[in-house]
């Protein structure tokens, strides 16, 4: 692929997904401006209360029930607006990626792993995943209780007090506030993903080998063709290891091994490519890279953990 073929890509996956992301970004700024987020946040409210997040917090949790990109368009908002410190924004982020976990229960775990790996190696892959974002969670509260203090309330006392403001005055209201972020967004995207695009093009990120890894945790020579695949679809290497689990050439707790050690080898992947460019656009390339990281140490955490459990019963 040469430079302008790598050029046009990245200005096409810009202009795609930066369109959903301003119209994302103008719906959620109006109804923020309208304060309609803050009037439904008592669902989440318990749970911000506990992390000592302010209660826009809990706004931007329930927008991530429906959209995570959405959520934290806001959560970016309301810290661009001084609504959210830093760290609080920070905070709120990491909590708003915890509603994926269960969401994707009934829409790839329950509809596609369970079918394809069986009730036991798909349940237990559903439920290692599920923790995932129990462990967010914990870790968002923990460090809540850690670091964040009284200051929350007054925020919040701060983002009541605004006045309501109608149609006419949230829209106008929306344009204003969130068409620098949206610029901001779409240059950083862009420069990510031509990055991305390029050091991909050149080989670089798929310059690691699975092998050496999969040999160290003794995996069955079998699986290593279905482990890679894995590890560049998910999917498809699913769909490889469910034949060699129906007829017993390869044990229940095996193909957990390979699972485990195919997450932990795809995740920083997706990080690099996919999750880095879009939070790097919202939050901001210090902000952006440390939530990706972050977010994807913990998913690696629990994947080596359950990997570890499961070496010990071989």
């Amino acid at each position: 692929m040469t430079m302008l073929a790598i050029l046009l890509e990245a200005l096409e996956s810009t202009v795609s997904t930066m369109a959903t992301v301003f119209v994302l970004l103008f719906l959620t700024g109006i109804l923020t401006e309208m304060g309609l987020f803050h009037r439904v946040s008592f669902i989440a409210r318990p749970l911000a209360s506990v992390s000592r997040l302010p209660a826009v917090s809990a706004s931007t949790f329930v927008v991530s029930l429906g959209s995570l990109l959405a959520a934290n368009t806001m959560t970016a908002r309301l810290k661009a607006d001084g609504h959210l410190t830093e760290r609080q924004a920070f905070l709120s982020a990491l909590m708003n990626t915890v509603p994926v976990y269960f969401r994707e229960l009934f829409t790839y775990q329950l509809a596609f792993v369970i079918p394809v790996l069986g009730v036991f190696v798909g349940g237990m892959y559903a439920i290692i995943f599920s923790f995932t974002g129990i462990a967010k969670l914990f870790i968002v509260m923990i460090l809540g209780r850690r670091y964040l203090v009284a200051d929350s309330i007054s925020l919040d006392a701060a983002f009541r007090s605004l006045p309501k403001k109608g149609l006419l005055q949230a829209v106008k209201g929306s344009l204003k506030g969130e068409m620098p972020i949206f610029l901001r967004m779409a240059g950083i995207f862009f420069i990510m993903t031509f990055s991305i695009l390029y050091l991909n093009e050149t080989g670089i990120l798929a310059s690691l080998d699975v092998i050496p890894l999969a040999h160290f945790f003794q995996v069955p020579p079998e699986t290593i063709i279905p482990l890679t695949v894995y590890v560049a679809n998910p999917k498809a290497g699913m769909s490889l290891l469910g034949p060699m689990i129906q007829n017993g050439s390869l044990s229940e707790v095996k193909a957990l091994i390979v699972l485990m050690l195919g997450s932990m080898f795809m995740l920083p992947f997706i990080a690099i490519r996919s999750q880095v460019p879009t939070y790097s656009s919202v939050f901001g390339m210090r902000m952006g890279v440390s939530l990706v990281a972050i977010s994807t140490i913990i998913s690696i955490t629990v994947r080596l953990t359950a990997l570890c459990v499961l070496m010990m019963m071989t």
